[in-house]
């Protein structure tokens, strides 16, 4: 079995991750996709959590608001994570000795949890609520949180391209 590093070192070394690395088009190609992507699925979130937080579409039911939106956020977010593993591999080992790079992943793996907890736990009776103009403290705690995870995830990503030493 590979180890952790042995895999990294693999895809790196790649002939895709070569020509990703060094195409003058295809990086700043593949980066663009990815930071329009990741402004869907901010976006698109940021528009779910202002209606938690009742700071937004508040006459609107919090289903009708979500069922809407999160088709969009799920293919955003999924061209987000391709695109960004594609960067990744054109320099995996510095971008995994990048501290901003590392807590861009466990921002997002926060939030991810977040989404989890929110769903298993403050969703649970939203039949009861998600009419209301002023949701329950537990729900407004989830949008506000989520929002300031996202918001931190984007700093990161954007101080990524600052602090990388590239080869």
């Amino acid at each position: 079995m590979l180890k952790f590093w042995d895999l990294v070192s693999y895809f790196e070394d790649s002939a895709l991750a070569d020509n990703i690395r060094e195409n003058d088009l295809l990086f700043p190609l593949i980066e663009s996709v990815h930071v329009l992507s990741i402004c869907l699925v901010v976006g698109s979130i940021l528009a779910v959590d202002l209606r938690l937080l009742g700071l937004a579409s508040i006459n609107r039911p919090l289903s009708r608001v979500s069922n809407g939106i999160l088709p969009l956020t799920w293919s955003a977010f999924a061209i987000a994570v391709a695109s960004g593993g594609l960067l990744f591999i054109s320099n995996a080992t510095k971008y995994l000795a990048n501290g901003y790079f590392v807590a861009k992943i466990l921002l997002i793996c926060a939030a991810g949890l977040n989404m989890a907890i929110f769903h298993a736990i403050g969703a649970t009776d939203m039949p009861k609520w998600e009419n209301e103009k002023t949701l329950p403290r537990r729900v407004q705690l989830a949008g506000g949180l989520s929002i300031l995870l996202w918001v931190s995830v984007v700093t990161c990503g954007r101080w990524i391209g600052f602090t990388m030493e590239v080869r």
